[in-house]
């Protein structure tokens, strides 16, 4: 834990933050004098009713009525948000079309990793969605139906979602490096109507043509009754063999003039499905609401990220993360949302800075990786590139290292705050981050989110402050599930979130809440380590191991062996050309050794040709520790889950050698 903040608030910042105007506004409805981003947040988790009704009239969120109550009903699971409230998503999200001042400002900008660049400003895509509801309509799609997407991260993806939630139908999406098998497994249990369809994607300087597999997943959900053809790639007709029943193209059902037309729907019906991981089995569909998301992601993005009206926006995804929901939620804001289908890193380490530039993007979001691969560059994007009007970079998907945050501060610049982040699929936004007036420690997250009743507790549910324990959320959010998918009687929701604490949402990370009140991640408490009784983070490794040159990437795990012994080996993907000599050994046990402690250094390190993540970049490190185990690889893993298959074949060879 860093003595001084890295990074403070600047107080003449032109235009002034709305989470000022916010906390003013506040003050005026409850006589409070709040000051300090900490008195906000207090008061968000102790007045629930006061600050989120707060929330609703700050962002005037459209419904048919006003709402009477906020919270109907505080328990978890089962909290009622703003009940006999009609709201819906869509009609938030192209509210800035009505708006002289931006109609003909762009709305999406869409980047091919080609170098190609698409803009559709707020006019068009109005236009544009109303047009595919109303063939949506007019092909039976009605309110509470299912649709889905075999997409990637382009403005057709994001038109077709606005159009399925227009009319109160359910969006879930998958990207395209999935297998048609993989892709099935998610979208078929939703039993769909229509299927919007790529011809293709790009990654790493290749187009990879996916119309057999589109044809495939097709067969694969027999509920399908229409699937949109989408040229994404110029791969050519999806369906040359008439393998499909009944195929439309994109053009043929956007070229309409019909105006949107919006659904009110209660608050909390379903708004989209997305998934968990499922590296162990069929992935779970988790399902969240119109109304919960438009007021969290009002208040995530309007007041945490400062987005407001006439902002660009460009957070790296793919339409399998959570991350892509929050792109599209941009518009939300008014703000104007960058796409960009391909990889992070090709041609090079510059690229997404280099997006950045030319979108003139006010916020970027990425993942530790991309900072990490710029140090070992040595690029200074800030000099090399215009990205003045950059003020924030948001960070998420695993704890950024410590040693990023002086990176991005000489490298990009000292006014742009690096926000660290942390939240999850399950509710679709954040548990703990930054804001624009809080400070930032170097290797930690500045605070927990407004609204967000986050704690660390020990295992018998006791607070903890300055130690590690359990992250929990002792108060209900808006963004929580509404159900999981084919789950009738709500048993598995429970049991994910629930059973350990009852009533008390139980997240899975070790956490540390500081003196100064941010947040440190340590890591799943799933992949716990514990070295003599003693509970270790892998993200306190992950942070010194990878500043290591040499190390590409490293997985660290904690297995209880048969004999009641305890192994703890640390597995590194070595830079090109380097070998796991005795020198480089020594030299990542002593930096673990002297920048950590002596528990951290592992018994074993082993030099290996891949880490496997799930298709969200996350390691696998319980899936690895199973095998170390002798779990079968069958049921440890499901393959359409995970990035390399091969690396975790490797260890199951590895296994059995040891």
């Amino acid at each position: 834990m860093t003595a001084e903040p890295i990074w403070r608030p600047n107080p003449d910042q032109t235009p002034r933050p709305q989470i000022h105007a916010f906390t003013e506004f506040a003050n005026q409805r409850t006589g409070r004098d709040m000051v300090s981003y900490d008195d906000l947040w207090r008061w968000s988790v102790s007045d629930l009713d006061g600050f989120w009704g707060a929330v609703w009239d700050f962002f005037d969120v459209i419904a048919d009525e006003p709402y009477t109550k906020v919270l109907a009903n505080r328990s978890m699971p089962g909290a009622e948000w703003f009940p006999g409230t009609r709201v819906n998503y869509a009609e938030h999200a192209l509210r800035a079309a009505l708006d002289e001042r931006l109609v003909d400002e762009p709305a999406i900008i869409t980047v091919t990793e080609g170098g190609n660049r698409f803009e559709v400003t707020w006019r068009e895509l109005r236009r544009q969605v109303g047009s595919v509801a109303a063939w949506m309509r007019e092909h039976g799609v009605q309110q509470g139906d299912r649709v889905v997407g075999y997409l990637p991260n382009t403005h057709h993806t994001l038109v077709a979602f606005l159009a399925s939630a227009s009319i109160g139908a359910i969006w879930s999406a998958c990207a395209q490096d999935y297998a048609a098998a993989g892709a099935a497994t998610k979208l078929g249990q939703l039993e769909p109507s229509v299927l919007f369809a790529a011809d293709g994607y790009s990654w790493n300087g290749q187009n990879f043509d996916r119309r057999d597999q589109v044809a495939e997943l097709a067969a694969r959900i027999p509920s399908l009754r229409t699937v949109v053809a989408i040229d994404n790639i110029g791969a050519g007709p999806l369906d040359d063999d008439n393998r499909i029943a009944d195929l439309v193209a994109w053009d043929d059902i956007t070229g309409g003039d019909t105006p949107p037309e919006f659904v009110r729907v209660d608050f909390d019906t379903p708004l989209w499905v997305l998934y968990s991981s499922g590296t162990t089995g069929i992935p779970k569909g988790i399902v969240h609401s119109h109304g919960g998301v438009v007021i969290d992601h009002l208040r995530l993005l309007g007041l945490h990220l400062d987005l407001r009206p006439g902002d660009r926006f460009f957070w790296y995804t793919n339409t399998n993360w959570m991350m892509w929901n929050l792109v599209a939620s941009a518009l939300l804001a008014g703000a104007t949302t960058v796409c960009f289908d391909g990889s992070p890193l090709y041609p090079g380490p510059r690229r997404l800075w280099e997006i950045a530039a030319e979108t003139e993007a006010n916020v970027l979001g990425v993942s530790p990786g991309i900072f990490l691969a710029g140090m070992k560059a040595g690029l200074k994007p800030g000099e090399e590139l215009d990205l003045s009007p950059l003020r924030t970079i948001g960070a998420t998907g695993a704890p950024v290292p410590a040693h990023c945050f002086p990176w991005v501060r000489d490298a990009v610049g000292e006014r742009v705050q690096l926000a660290s982040t942390s939240g999850g699929t399950d509710v679709v936004s954040g548990f703990a981050g930054s804001a624009p007036n809080l400070e930032v420690w170097a290797g930690e997250l500045s605070g927990p989110v407004l609204g967000v009743a986050l704690q660390s507790w020990d295992d018998d549910g006791e607070p903890l402050i300055g130690q590690v324990g359990e992250m929990v959320i002792t108060e209900p959010m808006p963004s929580m599930p509404v159900k999981f998918w084919n789950d009738p009687d709500g048993q598995r929701y429970r049991g994910t979130y629930f059973s350990m604490f009852p009533g008390v949402w139980r997240h899975g990370d070790w956490i540390t809440i500081t003196d100064h009140g941010s947040v440190i991640i340590s890591g799943r408490s799933d992949a716990t380590l514990n070295r003599h009784g003693v509970r270790l983070g892998s993200a306190d490794i992950y942070d010194i191991v990878d500043d290591i040159a040499e190390v590409a990437e490293s997985l660290v795990i904690g297995a209880e062996q048969p004999d009641g012994g305890y192994w703890m080996p640390l597995f590194v993907v070595l830079a090109d050309g380097v070998s796991l000599d005795v020198s480089l050994r020594s030299r990542i046990a002593g930096d673990l050794r002297s920048k950590a402690s002596p528990r951290h250094v592992p018994d074993d390190i082993i030099a290996v040709p891949a880490i496997p993540h799930t298709r969200t970049g996350k390691k696998l490190e319980v899936p690895v520790k199973r095998l170390i185990q002798g779990h079968a690889l069958e049921k440890v893993a499901n393959p359409d889950a995970v990035d390399s298959f091969e690396a975790l074949e490797y260890f199951v060879r590895f296994a059995e050698q040891r």
